[in-house]
């Protein structure tokens, strides 16, 4: 495995476990056994109450120029003009596309498993769980997709909250 992809890999377990910890401290039931799918269709699988839960990991950065900055990339004069020229759109607004974006890739995709959620986790510092909050009823979940549930783990910190986007 090339290192882009264990950071993937790296990123997905770890996206897992938080929402996993924060499940069992909202629900009091909870998820165990983690491990990853190879190949990662879904990414992860785990138990709950017993039975096989698999859950399909996604990062929510804004673009691919805040994903490069929030992972740490060497950011070229451009990356950081575009990064600049994006500070100035609406902070909402961006959210809500990406969102809508994520929602729309993920649904495409399919699965050979009974049970699968889609598990969003917000990578983006300017983001946080109010705005997720305030926009939950506007983002839009494609008719047909493959997610029994989704949820929004709301930042990057080990003990973020997590918020049910579908079914309300």
């Amino acid at each position: 495995m090339n290192p882009t992809e264990q950071e993937k890999v790296d990123l997905e377990h770890q996206a897992a476990r938080v929402f996993m910890r924060a499940w069992e401290r909202q629900h009091g039931q909870p998820l165990r056994h983690i491990w990853h799918n190879k190949p990662s269709k879904p990414d992860v699988s785990c138990y709950l109450n017993g039975q096989r839960l698999d859950l399909e990991i996604a990062h929510l950065y804004g673009s691919e120029v805040e994903a490069m900055a929030i992972l740490g990339r060497d950011l070229s004069p451009a990356t950081h003009q575009a990064l600049l020229e994006l500070m100035q759109d609406d902070v909402h607004q961006r959210l809500l596309h990406a969102l809508n974006r994520i929602l729309m890739v993920k649904a495409q995709k399919r699965y050979q498993t009974r049970r699968v959620w889609l598990v969003i986790r917000n990578a983006n510092p300017l983001w946080h769980n109010q705005d997720m909050l305030a926009l939950r009823h506007h983002f839009t979940v494609p008719k047909d997709h493959p997610f029994e549930q989704i949820w929004m783990v709301t930042n990057l910190s080990n003990d973020s909250d997590i918020l049910r986007l579908y079914p309300d």
